[in-house]
């Protein structure tokens, strides 16, 4: 309990700090996160944080990078996190809610380690899990998976993508498998879905459990 106060407080005397993140030099403005992570990882070494700035408002994140056997270490955290004035203190990262870029093919592509990854572009169906009939499992396609296939940070790069439009809980909680694949040439003709509303798929089968 110790390391949670120590974190909150240290929080509480220097948030003005982030809040101010394009005035302050970068090499103080590191010293500072290094410091808040620093204490973070005192409480839990797999934790991560996010913050998020905007018109002298900001969010800070605590993340447990979708390990579910983390997650409760972060709900006790964000449970204890003080009121601190312009700030809003999240548990997780959240799914995305806007997905009018996607439907209109207008957003910009993630590019990790050589991979290049546009969810406009990307498509799931459905897989049915051997012996586990209430699991879900999907499979995602993308373009030229051929090229990527052979890259160790394809899956990561997917899986970057579906915790971003499902919210770090649902990413971890809610599907069991993952598979990737090329898009067939006849896609159109196949039942697939458009991965961008993978969210609302998920909570349409859990309104039908």
């Amino acid at each position: 309990m110790n390391q949670i106060t120590n974190f909150w407080n240290h929080f509480k005397e220097n948030n003005f700090v982030f809040l101010l993140l394009n005035e302050i030099p970068k090499d103080e403005l590191k010293l500072h996160f290094d410091k808040l992570i620093n204490l973070l990882h005192q409480y839990n070494k797999d934790l991560d944080l996010i913050i998020k700035n905007k018109n002298k408002h900001a969010e800070l994140i605590i993340t447990a990078n979708g390990n579910p056997y983390l997650f409760k270490e972060v709900e006790l955290l964000v449970h204890l996190a003080p009121v601190v004035e312009r700030w809003k203190i999240t548990a997780f990262l959240q799914p995305e809610q806007n997905i009018t870029k996607y439907q209109n093919g207008t957003d910009k592509p993630l590019e990790y380690y050589g991979i290049t990854l546009r969810i406009s572009e990307i498509y799931f169906q459905p897989l049915k899990i051997q012996n586990k009939p209430l699991e879900l499992g999907i499979r995602v396609y993308i373009k030229n998976y051929i090229v990527y296939k052979d890259n160790p940070r394809l899956r990561e790069a997917v899986y970057i993508q579906l915790e971003y439009l499902l919210g770090e809980k649902s990413f971890a909680n809610d599907i069991s498998l993952i598979d990737i694949a090329e898009i067939p040439n006849n896609y159109d003709k196949l039942e697939l879905t458009e991965l961008y509303s993978i969210a609302f798929y998920i909570k349409h089968l859990l309104v039908l459990k």
